[in-house]
C-alpha cells in the first residue's frame, strides 16, 4: 500500500515538472543559472593564486627571451566603453582565449602553479556562458563597431601570433581581466 501511494505521488510530481518551451530572453544576470554577481569582488586567496601564476609565467617568459609585436590587449581598452549587453560577450572572448593559452602552456614546472587559477577561470567561464543566451535567429542584433573590432582582433591574434606571444599578452592582461573587467561585467549597468 505504501509503495503504491509513493508511486502515485512520484507520478504526480513528475507530471508537475514537465518542461514547456520558454521564449528566449536577453542576457541578464537574473537568468537562472547565471550568478555572475558573485564576481563583483575577488577574494584575497584568489588574488594571491593569480599573482603567483602571473609571477611564474613572467619568470618563464624572461628565460625564453620572446619578442612580440604590439600588445594584444592595449591599455586604453576598457570594457566600460561597450554597451552593457556587449561587455559579457567581450569578457567571454577574452576569457576563452586566456583559457586556451594557459591550458596549452608547455612548461611542465608551471602546471602546479596554474592548476588553481585555471580552475577559477573555468568556473568564471561557465558562469559567463550561463548568462549568455543566443539571440533569436529572426532578429539578431549586430554587435557595435567597437565590439566587432575587438572580437576580430582576438580572432586574428589566435591565427597570427606565436604561442609565446599569446602567452605574454594573456599574462599581461590577467589581472586587468580579473580585477577590472570581471567586476565591471558583474555590476552590469552600475559599472561606469
Amino acid at each position: 500500500m505504501a509503495t503504491l501511494l509513493l508511486l502515485g505521488l512520484a507520478t504526480v510530481m513528475l507530471g508537475l515538472t514537465t518542461a514547456y518551451p520558454v521564449p528566449p530572453s536577453k542576457p541578464t544576470p537574473a537568468r537562472e543559472g547565471c550568478n555572475i554577481s558573485i564576481f563583483q569582488s575577488i577574494s584575497p586567496q584568489t588574488r594571491e593564486n593569480f599573482r603567483n601564476a602571473n609571477d611564474a609565467l613572467e619568470e618563464s617568459r624572461l628565460q625564453k627571451d620572446v619578442r612580440c609585436s604590439p600588445k594584444l590587449f592595449p591599455r586604453r581598452w576598457k570594457l566600460v566603453r561597450l554597451q552593457v549587453q556587449e561587455r559579457l560577450k567581450a569578457l567571454q572572448a577574452e576569457l576563452h582565449l586566456t583559457l586556451q593559452v594557459l591550458e596549452n602552456v608547455t612548461d611542465s614546472a608551471l602546471y602546479p602553479i596554474l592548476e588553481q587559477p585555471l580552475h577559477t577561470l573555468s568556473n568564471i567561464h561557465s558562469q559567463l556562458q550561463a548568462c549568455i543566451q543566443p539571440e533569436p535567429a529572426a532578429e539578431p542584433r549586430p554587435p557595435s563597431h567597437r565590439l566587432s573590432r575587438w572580437l576580430h582582433r582576438l580572432r586574428e591574434a589566435q591565427e597570427k601570433e606565436t604561442p609565446g606571444c599569446l602567452e605574454i599578452s594573456v599574462t599581461s592582461n590577467l589581472f586587468r581581466m580579473l580585477l577590472r573587467d570581471l567586476p565591471c561585467v558583474a555590476r552590469g549597468d552600475q559599472c561606469a
